[in-house]
């Protein structure tokens, strides 16, 4: 395939990690819905700004970890663009600085849309540029701080109470302290993936020395700390749906609950990464349907 074709694009995007921004901006704009203020505008403008993020964290992260070396024949996940040769280094920059004003163009229009004070406007376009900060600077730089245990703490942030409470402020305006709690469910759902992808791969960033969370714990930790995650989340949304929404259709995302529980039973029996490997597709679908379950429970309620 030539570097230019559209193929090999859609395969740098990662088109199968998007359902994360999904996940955010619907659970957010569901608990606006429920709490009667909703915009289909801002809501879809939401959802533009942080699929364009998510894109160049998956872009960024293509290009730091080709050119530290992580991605490599050793490599138990999918083949990268530029691991494989199919973009190089100069055009890959090229197309982090065309996202990155995508963002910037789509982020601003969200904020002026949504907001008409100059306190909201400037908050949220700095907490803006701190996500595309953040998404770059994962795998890119001297520093990464994705090489030094950090990435889990920064899905959390970003995909979770950033995502959902950030979403659910645009249509609002105000912040329901009860929001957090969804938005941390969400946010572990997110760190759950990235724990998957770092299980995966432990044995060869422990050999180029990127210290994800799951390699300074070990793997069997690393395996108890998913059935935590998962549980957590689930947690959290029955919390809110027994002491805030206190309604039948808020518990439907208990029927995911099988899928989950079925997934951590087979993350916790895996002995390598090569047992890891196909778990990733599993975990991004318990994520997004859980949080749409929780999404349609909200607003049928």
């Amino acid at each position: 395939m030539k570097p230019t074709s559209l193929s090999v694009w859609i395969s740098a995007i990662r088109l199968k990690t998007l359902p994360l921004a999904l996940a955010s901006i619907t659970s957010g704009s569901a608990l606006a819905y429920w709490q009667h203020h909703f915009s289909l505008s801002i809501a879809f403008l939401a959802l533009c700004t942080a699929t364009l993020l998510q894109i160049l964290s998956n872009l960024a992260n293509d290009y730091g970890d080709a050119v530290k070396g992580t991605d490599n024949d050793e490599r138990l996940g999918p083949e990268r663009a530029m691991q494989s040769g199919l973009i190089s280094a100069a055009t890959m920059k090229k197309a982090l600085v065309f996202n990155v004003i995508l963002t910037l163009i789509s982020g601003i229009s969200l904020v002026m849309l949504a907001f008409n004070n100059l306190q909201d406007i400037i908050g949220f376009i700095g907490l803006g540029i701190m996500a595309i900060i953040a998404a770059i600077t994962y795998t890119v730089g001297n520093k990464p701080y994705g090489y030094r245990g950090m990435g889990d703490f920064s899905v959390l942030i970003f995909f979770g109470l950033l995502g959902v409470a950030g979403s659910y402020y645009l249509h609002t305006g105000s912040l329901n302290p009860a929001v957090f709690l969804p938005a941390l469910s969400c946010g572990l759902l997110a760190a759950a993936v990235l724990n998957i992808n770092n299980l995966r791969d432990i044995d060869n960033d422990t050999a180029c020395g990127k210290l994800t969370l799951v390699v300074k714990m070990g793997a069997k930790w690393g395996r108890q700390y998913h059935l935590a995650l998962l549980s957590s989340a689930m947690l959290g949304f029955a919390l809110f749906a027994a002491f805030e929404v206190q309604t039948l259709a808020s518990w439907l995302f208990l029927l995911a609950l099988p899928l989950i529980i079925k997934h951590g039973f087979d993350t916790y029996q895996a002995v390598d990464g090569e047992a890891i490997k196909p778990m990733m597709g599993t975990i991004v679908k318990c994520a997004l349907i859980t949080n749409l379950l929780f999404s349609v429970g909200i607003v049928i309620s």
